[in-house]
């Protein structure tokens, strides 16, 4: 199974909206990632389905390590000013 593949897998979460942002996510913003990112979204990826939900929608913060990767997930979504991503 190829890296995308298991990321992908990862990705199918329990709750529908939370499988649409990821989705889309993984076809338009993940390849943006760099290596480091890629493995902080991997570690997002072990949230709780509602925590996980929370953070991609702005109703929480993420801790400072995880803010960029995060912010890239918003402004994919529509909801981070797209100057903003990538900042800490």
């Amino acid at each position: 199974m190829s890296e995308r593949d298991r990321i992908r897998w990862r990705c199918r979460r329990g709750l529908l909206e939370l499988d649409l942002v990821l989705e889309a996510f993984l076809a338009r913003g993940y390849g943006r990632l760099d290596a480091g990112q890629r493995r902080l979204f991997d570690e997002l990826l072990e949230r709780p389905d509602n925590d996980l939900l929370d953070l991609a929608l702005g109703r929480s913060e993420p801790e400072p390590r995880y803010r960029s990767v995060v912010e890239l997930l918003r402004v994919d979504e529509g909801l981070a000013p797209a100057g903003r991503a990538g900042t800490a």
